[in-house]
């Protein structure tokens, strides 16, 4: 019986074991989560390479005021779960040469979470494998490339705009249907990388279904990028036999412009007609300062309504636009840039605090109709990575100022 009694005083010496303390315990290492890059408690960092420099930079001047603005407006609200958005941006001058060199600033130095508005096809053939490689979200790129439109889609790439292909498809059935053409009298102006290609195949495709499964023949002239020099892309033209009556240009916009500035005197009743990559405001302030007769009646589609519209999402826009960055004049790509970050910020807001890629690749597959004000709701899928499919048109006056048409 004394062994007994010493064995149990020996035994309310040792330590007790708390099964609610272990149980705890379990729970909070079963909810701790590993580290998410370029998220923290306060923020979420997110990446954008494109021209700083160079003679496509203001169109990354204007991205990133769109996403700025967005990103402004969020974080003035609060962030996201309390989380404020933060925006990096690397210089690639829109030559793929650099853009991996971007990339790595961006995901390996600023360690972002993310890429937003990447700018460029050329580019995106080094910026989307590098994102895909590290499982990275790759979201609403400027540019229509098919490079970024595959079927199935990659799982870490998601489209705000139609692609090069339904933009050009909309032009060439407006200059046929409504302009009255045979397709043998358009030509295509492409610049001679992946986004003219991308543009080229999607006037081809056009041209097919329009004669019945065969393109025949489409008058091409190319140029190089990041140049003006268009002198032999005239020089063709003017050796071609049967008369060109429309050019579709899938040109930057002061390759677009030299273009018809050089010809106009000599084609005085050709239709010009652009694809939104062009950088339809950067074309209309070249052209104006050319003079009315250049900027009178060029077309151009665009992925965002009218600038000048009375949109719901558009006058938010130019309220904020005010608020934010007053003098900065209303424009087509960072309100493009702008539709792309309020639909990654809803995406946000929907995955609730624990953010991670895959679950906010999860929860943007599931999104459907959700109203931004443009007309059409925007969806994504298991299967559709692309947010809209509408191409809208719009027309410049002798002023420089765009008005909306119809293109069907």
């Amino acid at each position: 019986m004394a062994d007994s009694n010493a064995r149990l005083r020996e035994e309310d010496r040792l330590p007790k074991f708390d099964t609610r303390m272990a149980n705890a315990t379990a729970a909070a290492q079963a909810s701790a989560q590993p580290p998410v890059q370029g998220v923290t408690d306060s923020e979420i960092r997110f990446g954008m390479a494109a021209p700083f420099s160079g003679p496509a930079r203001e169109m990354g001047h204007q991205l990133k005021l769109g996403i700025d603005l967005a990103f402004a407006q969020a974080n003035e609200e609060g962030g996201v779960h309390g989380r404020q958005l933060k925006l990096y941006t690397a210089d690639d001058a829109y030559e793929p040469t650099r853009t991996l060199n971007a990339m790595k600033e961006l995901y390996e130095q600023h360690k972002v979470f993310g890429f937003v508005e990447n700018y460029g096809s050329p580019t995106a053939l080094i910026s989307v494998p590098y994102a895909l490689e590290r499982h990275t979200l790759y979201f609403g790129a400027f540019t229509g490339a098919p490079s970024l439109r595959h079927d199935p889609p990659d799982r870490y790439v998601f489209n705000y705009r139609a692609g090069y292909a339904e933009e050009a498809d909309a032009l060439v059935h407006y200059l046929v249907k409504s302009r009255k053409l045979r397709p043998q009298e358009i030509g295509v102006l492409t610049q001679q990388d992946a986004y003219g290609d991308a543009g080229w195949d999607g006037v081809s495709k056009a041209m097919r279904g329009l004669r019945g499964g065969g393109a025949g023949d489409v008058f091409r002239m190319s140029y190089n990028r990041n140049t003006v020099n268009v002198d032999d892309a005239i020089a063709q033209l003017r050796r071609q036999k049967h008369a060109i009556k429309a050019v579709v240009l899938v040109a930057t916009f002061r390759a677009a412009a030299k273009f018809i500035e050089k010809t106009r005197d000599v084609y005085p009743d050709m239709i010009y007609a652009t694809i939104s990559g062009v950088g339809s405001t950067g074309l209309a302030s070249e052209l104006t300062v050319l003079g009315p007769k250049y900027a009178d009646g060029i077309i151009c589609t665009q992925v965002t309504p009218a600038v000048e519209s009375y949109a719901s999402v558009t006058l938010n826009y130019k309220k904020a636009l005010a608020k934010y960055f007053p003098g900065e004049p209303a424009d087509y790509t960072s309100l493009e840039a702008y539709l792309t970050a309020n639909i990654l910020i809803e995406g946000l807001k929907r995955v609730g605090p624990a953010v991670d890629t895959e679950a906010l690749v999860n929860v943007l597959e599931s999104m459907q109709n959700y109203e931004l004000g443009l007309g059409p709701k925007v969806s994504f899928g298991p299967s559709d990575h692309q947010a809209l499919h509408k191409v809208w048109g719009t027309q410049l006056d002798k002023s420089g100022q765009y008005h909306a048409i119809d293109l069907d």
